[in-house]
Order: structure tokens, then C-alpha cells, then sequence
């Protein structure tokens, strides 16, 4: 039973609130053969959409997950994706008929069916380097799927430190409510901008380096010592994470502001 026809059967007396909780519960939860088990409410009852990380899955599996997943959501995300499997994974969601978002040096894409509604908060995307560039985008997405709109601005890190600047104007003046940086080498980007506004910052360590302190390792490290307030840090190349907690940021924001 779908969910409407569980709730009108409650309404008509046809089913108790106990068999209709049991019923819901049961709904829930969508399983792929055996392998895979799906939060398909996650986005009612969380805001977040389901995500799906490739990295580790066959190519076949990942078909089956975003079949089963879109059979009950609008969208769900697809991070990750192996090279070998980008295009082939591009054709066979194009066979479905449904429409698909990339990012910028990303292996991470967006499906879904019908247009996806920017009516959440704004969420600012920022980059110290065109070489952080696929991680923002990761996180560009995942904030799209949650319905918010999103400034991005890349290559402005503290080795040109003046090119930050404008930007910053654009995005407080665009009242955005939280601001994803991502930066590699020794991640000060992330600092620099908590300490220039009094928007919420999510700082994203990126696996850009080498030598000592390498593949994010400085970055990560800089940024979790930050002694600037109102900085907060995911993991190592984390974009996913990063654009879940901005775009609940923003999205409670803008509840607020409506309610």
C-alpha cells in the first residue's frame, strides 16, 4: 500500500493505527535483492536525499539501487562513480528517462525525475584551488538535491589572497546562509573566511598536497586547530558531508524565515 492509501484507510476505520504504523514501517525500507537496502523516506523524514556510494559497488548493483531508488524518490545521488563506470553509468540513466546533473571535475552526478525546486536556503561553495574543484562540486550537488540555491567561486585561495574579496561582498550581499570552502596544501582558505564573516563555515580538507603533511593531511590538520570561531571541518575530500550539513543549515534558516 502506498502511503496516501494507508492513511485513508486509517480515516475510514478499514486498518488500526497499529497496522498502520507496522505498515509504514515496512514501507520505509526498500530492499534490492539481497544486498542493498534502501531509506527511501529519508528525504521526508530528513531533508537529505539517498546517496549512493559507487566506489566499492558493481556497476550492476549501482543500476539496481538507483532503479529501486527512484521508483519511490525524485532523485538520489551517485557519488564516487570508478572511471571505468562514468559513461556507462551516464547511458543506462539515460535509458530511464530521467534527467541527470555533473559537476566539474566531479565522478559524482544527480539523477532525478522531475525538476528539482530551489525553495531551501543559499549556501555558498568556495575553493582555494581549481584542483579542490571536484570536491565543491560533490558538495554543489548534494545542496541542490536539497532543494537549495548555490553561489560557487573557485581558484580564490591565499596565494592570491585579494581574489577572495569580491566574492565575500556577492555572498553577504546575497544574505547566503552557510559557506562550504574547500582547500588542500595547508587549508588556511577555511580560516581566512571564518574570520572575515558571521556566516556559519564548513570547512572541507582536500587531498591536494605532497610531502609532508600530504593528501590532506596538513589541511585537515590546520583546519580542526583553526582558532577562528564558527568553523566547523568534515573529513579528507568529504563534499558529500559538507553539502548535507550546509544545506540543513540553510534550510532551517529559510523554515524559520517563512514560519
Amino acid at each position: 500500500m502506498k502511503i496516501n492509501e494507508i492513511l485513508e484507510s486509517v480515516k475510514s476505520g478499514k486498518i488500526s493505527t497499529k497496522d498502520a504504523k507496522k505498515l509504514l514501517t515496512l514501507y520505509s525500507i526498500e530492499e534490492v535483492e539481497n544486498f542493498a537496502k534502501i531509506d527511501v523516506n529519508r528525504s521526508k523524514r530528513r531533508g537529505v536525499p539517498e546517496v549512493i556510494f559507487a566506489e566499492t559497488k558493481e556497476l550492476d548493483d549501482i543500476k539496481k539501487i538507483i532503479k529501486k531508488t527512484l521508483e519511490k524518490t525524485n532523485s538520489v545521488l551517485v557519488s564516487r562513480i570508478k572511471k571505468e563506470h562514468y559513461k556507462k553509468l551516464l547511458l543506462f540513466v539515460k535509458t530511464l528517462k530521467v534527467k541527470i546533473s555533473t559537476g566539474k571535475n566531479s565522478s559524482t552526478i544527480l539523477i532525478f525525475k522531475k525538476p528539482i525546486k530551489f525553495h531551501g536556503g543559499t549556501v555558498g561553495v568556495l575553493t582555494a584551488g581549481t584542483s579542490d574543484i571536484g570536491v565543491a562540486e560533490e558538495s554543489r550537488l548534494m545542496c541542490e538535491a536539497m532543494n537549495c540555491k548555490c553561489i560557487t567561486s573557485y581558484d580564490v585561495g591565499v596565494a592570491g589572497i585579494q581574489r577572495i574579496f569580491p566574492i565575500l561582498k556577492k555572498m553577504i550581499e546575497e544574505d547566503v546562509d552557510c559557506i562550504i570552502v574547500a582547500a588542500g596544501m595547508e587549508g588556511a582558505l577555511a580560516t581566512l573566511v571564518s574570520t572575515l564573516v558571521d556566516i556559519p563555515i564548513i570547512g572541507i580538507p582536500t587531498s591536494v598536497g605532497y610531502g609532508y603533511g600530504e593528501k590532506g593531511i596538513a589541511a585537515l590538520a590546520s583546519m580542526l586547530q583553526s582558532c577562528s570561531l564558527g568553523l566547523s571541518v568534515v573529513n579528507i575530500d568529504n563534499g558529500i558531508a559538507a553539502g548535507g550539513i550546509a544545506a540543513n543549515i540553510a534550510n532551517r534558516v529559510n523554515k524559520k524565515i517563512i514560519s
